[in-house]
């Protein structure tokens, strides 16, 4: 299936210019339009970083159902044996410690109302190919799913083909009420993880929580078309290889919306794009208590996104702005962060300072921004 958003993110379009004359009245409307927005998202509280998921009782060991464990044998079938044994009211698959070899081209899938468990020291790595699109996990048109624990690994390093920028490890497509929990994924073709839409559903209730997503080759987490998307206490990092290369990017282009997504206590570092990415058709974004840092990019940027609230953040030594919002990025909320030393790429980060500039950049562009109580390096 061919997905708009999986292709070579373009080149960033200058934003246009917008008459003088219309932006009072521009402003005015969207103040009023953020404020009638914002109550509603905060006093929801949609979002649980345990939420409930209905999971089945019958319990299956993958081992049972021939799964070695000894990093040469491939385990694909196995794993997949054990979860259609299930029966319809789903379940629990048990990975014991040790290495799954997993064919990648086939992938794991997931059925409704069943837990994949990886015990401690359970790890599956995907077997080398040359696909541009693959999948070590797909979680495609099914609800009540959890993933918990171990490592998942791709083949990144030992990739055959040339190609492509799809190879993806755990992969979330037109799902509701799944949870990704205490994972390690990386070094992954493509995505460590990725959410979106399959046949225009989309992904509803996903929550993402304790996962480390590192060393991928496009994105640490792609957010496509999605809503209710939770990502709680992670790690994104050492995102680097071919464009956009960012800890988190929230991009649904043309295919649809992602609205009502939380980022909150999370760690974008060291990646060579931006920490965190945002796009158009996007509302209801909130980043709160995130640490950003060392990233080449921004610590956040927004190219043209809405309805956004920047709230809480530490960002610090990024190679551009710790906050940057362009385009016609608009009623959106900048407060309480912390954003110094940054655009270490043009500035030296240096114990006395520089400017406001350097950790923050809005765009003429924009419109309806609002910023308070956001702490910035010390001047000069």
């Amino acid at each position: 299936m061919t997905n708009l958003h999986d292709t070579k993110l373009p080149v960033t379009p200058a934003p246009r210019k917008w008459k003088c004359f219309m932006k009072p009245l521009m402003v005015a409307a969207v103040s009023l339009t953020l404020s009638a927005v914002a109550l509603p998202a905060a006093a929801g509280h949609w979002w649980s970083a345990n939420p409930h998921v209905s999971i089945g009782s019958t319990t299956i060991n993958v081992r049972h159902k021939g799964a070695k464990g000894n990093g040469r044998h491939n385990d694909t079938a196995a794993f997949q044996a054990a979860i259609n044994a299930l029966p319809r009211s789903g379940g629990t698959v048990v990975v014991p410690a040790g290495r799954y070899m997993i064919d990648a081209k086939k992938s794991i899938r997931m059925h409704s109302h069943t837990r994949l468990k990886l015990q401690d020291g359970a790890e599956l790595r995907v077997i080398p190919n040359k696909e541009a699109w693959h999948y070590a996990i797909r979680v495609w048109g099914v609800n009540n799913v959890k993933i918990v624990g171990g490592k998942i690994t791709g083949e990144r390093s030992r990739h055959r083909g040339r190609g492509g920028e799809w190879g993806m490890g755990i992969d979330i497509r037109g799902s509701k009420n799944v949870v990704v929990k205490d994972v390690h994924v990386s070094n992954f073709w493509g995505d460590g993880l990725y959410v979106g839409a399959k046949h225009g559903k989309r992904s509803d209730y996903v929550t993402i929580n304790n996962v480390v997503s590192s060393n991928n080759r496009r994105q640490g987490l792609s957010i496509t078309p999605a809503s209710h998307v939770y990502v709680v206490n992670s790690t994104f990092k050492d995102t680097h290889g071919t464009l956009p290369q960012a800890g988190v990017d929230i991009e649904p282009q043309n295919e649809g919306k992602a609205t009502n997504i939380r980022l909150e206590n999370n760690r974008m570092t060291g990646n060579k794009g931006n920490g965190i990415e945002l796009h158009n058709h996007i509302s209801g974004i909130t980043i709160a208590r995130n640490q950003l840092t060392g990233n080449r990019g921004f610590g956040v940027l927004s190219v043209s996104g809405s309805f956004l609230n920047i709230n809480g953040n530490h960002a610090a030594r990024n190679g551009l702005a710790g906050v940057g919002l362009t385009g016609k990025a608009h009623s959106s909320s900048v407060r309480n962060n912390t954003l110094q030393y940054n655009s270490t790429r043009y500035m030296s980060p240096n114990r006395v300072g520089g400017g406001k500039a350097r950790d923050i950049k809005i765009a003429r562009s924009t419109y309806g921004i609002t910023k308070a109580n956001n702490k910035l390096s010390p001047k000069r």
